[in-house]
């Protein structure tokens, strides 16, 4: 269930025969965030002749595109393949076109709009979501040592750490390896480490 998104809303642009295209793409969760993150870039681009866009969702596995006004196939089907074949979801890539007066043909524009939602995709921070279990640990000092020599062989994500009376560790572990990871403390420490897991959630693990 791992997938692949971005971390914030990037925009990159160039132009081709006069024409600007400026691609911006934006997290998006659900299809409601997905139309907003669209109006919000054709309001800040009314005079653009065209506004295309593609969003892949994994709520009720949506996938959904369109060329606005420019001919079938040669703006949103693009822009939408550029976002597969970069194994992206929970994005939003909306691609503005202002007409520079020079028609580019259907190739044209086909490798147009595919390289402004590529340099959109370049310019963004992109997460490898995890599912993903919280986990806290609490020791003694004297484990302290032995516990943190075997957390780097599950690939474990150390969210916080405290030294008080006894240490305390908040862990994000990957749900497959928990077990595993469980059983290594649990032998290592003779049971006398605490542990306490919180429910899943996804996470970044890149």
């Amino acid at each position: 269930m791992d997938y692949r998104t971005i971390a914030a809303p990037v925009q990159a642009s160039f132009v081709e025969k006069r024409s600007e295209f400026i691609g911006y793409l934006f997290p998006a969760a659900h299809n409601e965030e997905a139309v907003a993150c669209i109006a919000q870039v054709k309001a800040a681009h009314r005079k653009a002749k065209h506004h295309v866009y593609a969003y892949i969702l994994r709520d009720h596995h949506i996938s959904r595109y369109s060329d606005d006004g420019e001919p079938q196939g040669t703006a949103g089907v693009p822009v939408l393949e550029v976002l597969q074949k970069r194994e992206l979801t929970d994005v939003c890539c909306v691609v503005v076109r202002y007409f520079g007066g020079i028609l580019l043909g259907g190739g044209g524009l086909v490798r147009a709009y595919s390289h402004s939602a590529a340099l959109a995709c370049e310019a963004a921070k992109i997460l490898h979501m995890c599912q993903c279990v919280p986990l806290t640990l609490r020791m003694d000092y004297t484990l302290y040592g032995r516990v943190t020599n075997v957390l780097p062989r599950f690939g474990v994500v150390e969210q916080s750490s405290d030294f008080g009376a006894e240490v305390t560790l908040s862990l994000l572990v990957r749900t497959e390896v928990l077990p595993d990871l469980q059983k290594a403390l649990t032998e290592l420490s003779a049971g006398k480490l605490r542990m306490e897991t919180s429910p899943e959630i996804f996470s970044d693990f890149a």
